[in-house]
């Protein structure tokens, strides 16, 4: 496998340029970390992250950044948004990199971009995100690229008899990539595939007959799958690799279908427009209607097999409780009550149509998705 390789950096156009006396870039780290905690969007901690060495070296001491994403939405990837400025050469052998809007629904006037490259939109097919990565396939191989840092992670070829058509893989990470414990899940027709990040060969398990996996989480420290008929297992990794069916009572004499989504505390599945919460703590377990998520919002990507997110207390940052944000292609999001029902706009929906960096539509392998910079899962959690 190949280490992760660095791409032409960075995000964001316009990066903030700290200036000040000499001797700034020595100040102690405890004085940073403050400094840190204070800080209002992606924005400013990206730019203090790219001040200096020092700096930066003070934000990956940081103890907890994955407190962060408590205080902040994730980033909106539009990648059929192609922003101005040219297609730079990637260093990486990849060809050019394609650059991307990305909106912060925090500060909706702030312009940002990612890159992804070229080669990768138009020849490969994505099949998921995790960890502020997105993860991708064709012809075997799969590819792990992170759009804000450009670390790219290209996988061995996967056990010939496992590939399948390409509709039917999905993947997902365990950890950060620079974790020790870092794997990529990859599944496919008829076989789960493992593989340690650095390593050279695929662990492999059989997966139950007519069982394609639709969908992964990560909920309460383990990893849970379902399919397309309602049928949810939990996965284990060690110390070998086995599923155990989540048996689960029937709503109406007939299983719920959907999409998995963690909220929180919740493990969540959303069917045709409405959450009901799956209760493992009964045997079997529950399936229970949920009207209220507290004072959480959810953020649902366009594409599929991209991960959702949640945010506690979004009326921080100008947001709004017990709403769904759901990506769309043709305008940045719509807002969705828990019913399905959709939210009457208000003044920083319609903002959005005009805000940050003005770009032009193209044609994209993936529709947008919603993501924490990996910099924020950097401590692990």
């Amino acid at each position: 496998m190949q280490r992760p390789s660095k791409l032409p950096a960075i995000s964001l156009p316009g990066c903030p340029t700290f200036f000040g006396p000499q001797g700034w870039e020595d100040l102690p780290d405890g004085l940073l970390h403050s400094i840190i905690g204070q800080l209002g969007s992606f924005r400013d901690i990206i730019g203090f992250a790219a001040a200096c060495p020092s700096w930066r070296a003070a934000f990956s001491s940081y103890p907890s950044k994955s407190t962060l994403r408590t205080k902040f939405p994730p980033l909106l990837i539009q990648p059929h948004i192609r922003v101005q400025g040219p297609l730079l050469p990637c260093t990486s052998g990849c060809g050019e990199l394609h650059p991307c809007k990305v909106v912060d629904p925090a500060n909706l006037n702030t312009a940002l971009r990612c890159w992804i490259p070229q080669d990768t939109l138009e020849k490969m097919t994505f099949i998921g995100s995790s960890y502020g990565n997105l993860i991708y396939y064709c012809n075997g191989y799969c590819r792990i690229i992170d759009v804000f840092t450009g670390d790219k992670v290209s996988t061995p070829r996967l056990p010939s008899r496992a590939e399948c058509s390409e509709i039917h893989l999905t993947g997902i990470l365990t950890a950060p990539l620079a974790s020790s414990n870092s794997r990529l899940l990859v599944s496919t027709e008829s076989f789960l595939l493992d593989l340690p990040i650095g390593s050279e060969s695929w662990s492999e398990l059989q997966l139950p007959s007519q069982f394609v996996i639709d969908h992964f989480v990560e909920f309460d420290g383990q990893f849970i799958v379902s399919n397309s008929y309602g049928r949810s297992y939990s996965l284990q990794l060690a110390p070998q690799h086995g599923l155990q069916e989540i048996k689960t009572k029937p709503v109406g004499g007939r299983p719920v279908v959907g999409r998995l989504v963690v909220c929180g505390d919740m493990l969540l599945i959303l069917s045709f427009g409405r959450f009901h919460r799956l209760d493992m703590s009964t045997e079997p377990a529950t399936r229970v209607a949920v009207e209220k998520l507290g004072e959480r919002a959810l953020f649902i990507g366009a594409e599929v097999k991209s991960t959702p997110h949640s945010c506690m207390s979004p009326e921080l940052w100008g947001g709004r409780s017990d709403i769904a944000y759901c990506a769309r292609t043709s305008r940045p999001w719509y807002l969705y009550r828990l019913c399905g029902v959709p939210d009457r706009p208000r003044g920083r929906t319609r903002q959005i149509e005009a805000a940050g960096v003005g770009g032009t539509p193209v044609q994209s392998s993936i529709r947008p998705l919603w993501l924490y910079p990996s910099m924020f899962y950097s401590d692990g959690q």
